[in-house]
């Protein structure tokens, strides 16, 4: 029986009480609730502009069916990432190269980056840097060699709601990117259950993404073209290929109760990481705290560097025998180009930083429900897992 997960979602009466509203409301879906909570989001990050959605693929999806990516083009995603910020490419008809990332942090850096624009040629449309376990990459830099080689630029800050970079300014704010995406699953930062966020500094691709989440239906009478259409109270027309993307109220009215408390979420997750570079202090080398990214980071994930091999122990092994002492432990994660999909696609080979990583990674608990005394039991639970 694992009582620590390496995530769990934090609800309490707040959030039961904004549920609970919805349901006794005349609204399920498409109400209220929406709007609201894409305004709240927006002013919490510092955007102008926040699309909600059902999911962070279909936010990722939405964000670069918007910016026009398509048959033909090119994008170069992270080779440590989860499946989807690859998948919403692929959706789009365009096809994926994957970059290196830095060993130590598994993000993107600008080199990586230029190493494969070299592969993806004059086919390359956009970049989808991923701000791993919540830690923020130099979106400055990134930024800088992507618009320099005409790409568009979306952030997979699906880990980094409540992070700050460099500048002091918040994941989501998309100074340096077209589109920011986040996901609300129950492990992250906050929760919606299921759900997704696109933020953008951009009106056209805000309406776009509205119609797109709703099979690019247009409602707005200033918007028709059919003109008798103003007159007729029931007309809608559809203006361009859409989904069904929409969030329903209820997952909304919970991340707006759950938005509330992101400061006492990020606060605490914060002291827990911190609790957490403490306890683990007398493992290393053989573990290796999370490196520290420019800025403030909101840790999603606690992803420690393990050395197995000088532990002389595998990771396998290590995650069961924390599971035997009651800890979850998951991977954060498989190079993407392993997989059976993409394998015959990746032509590069290995890529070493992202083998570097994958080799050594493992995420412990973090989760704002956990207890002081938490990351010192995972820490000496991982010393006796490591020594047996």
């Amino acid at each position: 029986m694992i009582d620590l997960p390496y995530g769990r979602q934090s609800i309490d009466d707040s959030d039961i009480e904004a549920v609970t509203r919805v349901l006794r409301s005349d609204f399920l879906t498409s109400g209220p609730e929406i709007e609201a909570f894409e305004t709240e989001f927006a002013n919490a990050v510092d955007a102008p502009f926040a699309v909600a959605c059902n999911s962070a693929t279909a936010a990722l999806h939405l964000a670069l069916d918007g910016l026009d990516v398509g048959p033909g083009d090119v994008c170069i995603v992270p080779a440590i990432t989860f499946l989807a910020t690859a998948n919403a490419a692929l959706y789009c008809g365009a096809e994926v190269i994957f970059a290196d990332v830095d060993a130590g942090t598994g993000l993107m850096t600008p080199d990586t980056l230029a190493e494969a624009l070299t592969r993806a040629g004059p086919a390359a449309r956009a970049v989808l840097p991923v701000h791993l376990a919540g830690a923020m990459c130099d979106m400055k830099a990134l930024s800088k060699a992507a618009r320099e080689a005409g790409l568009a630029v979306v952030e997979d800050s699906c880990h980094a709601l409540g992070s700050m970079d460099g500048q002091g300014r918040p994941a989501g704010a998309c100074d340096h990117s077209d589109a920011s995406t986040f996901s609300f699953h129950p492990v992250k930062t906050l929760a919606c259950g299921e759900g997704g966020m696109v933020t953008t500094r951009s009106a056209r691709l805000a309406d776009h993404m509205r119609r797109a989440r709703s099979h690019g239906v247009e409602r707005s009478p200033d918007h028709f073209q059919r003109r008798e259409g103003v007159a007729e109270p029931w007309w809608y027309e559809m203006v361009q290929l859409g989904w069904n993307y929409r969030m329903p109220d209820i997952n909304a009215a919970l991340g707006r109760s759950q938005l509330a408390r992101l400061p006492a979420f990020a606060a605490r997750r914060r002291a827990l990481a911190a609790r957490y570079e403490s306890a683990l202090s007398g493992l290393a080398p053989l573990v290796r705290t999370p490196a520290h990214a420019p800025g403030d980071t909101c840790r999603h994930l606690y992803n420690v560097r393990i050395d197995f091999q000088a532990a002389g122990v595998t990771r396998a092994n290590v995650m069961a025998r924390l599971k035997a002492d009651g800890i979850g432990t998951q991977v954060h994660y498989i190079p993407l180009y392993r997989q059976p999909f993409h394998a015959p696609r990746h032509t590069a080979g290995p890529l070493p930083g992202a083998e570097a990583h994958y080799e050594r990674t493992l995420s412990l608990p973090l989760w704002p429900g956990m207890a002081d005394e938490d990351p010192a039991r995972v820490a000496q639970a991982l010393e006796r897992a490591l020594t047996l």
